[in-house]
């Protein structure tokens, strides 16, 4: 687990993310590496893909800043 300045605690998980399994309500989960973060972090980017929305964490957010900017779909990073 790390701690940014603001206070909130990400958990990166040790394995890949499992998508069958449901977070605890208000836990957000990054759509790149599968980081968990209770309620949505303002360091973490949203995204709306196809009608779907996503969030990022700050590290996957950083890495990919460009493709964001240039509004490529995750499927392209």
């Amino acid at each position: 687990m790390t701690s940014s300045s603001d206070g909130h605690s990400t958990q990166r998980p040790d394995t890949e993310p499992d998508p069958d399994t449901e977070p605890e309500p208000g836990t957000v989960v990054c759509a790149l590496c599968g980081a968990t973060a209770q309620g949505p972090p303002p360091t973490w980017t949203y995204s709306v893909e196809n009608g779907t929305g996503l969030h990022y964490c700050e590290r996957c957010a950083r890495e990919n800043l460009r493709a964001i900017e240039g509004r490529l779909d995750s499927e392209w990073w």
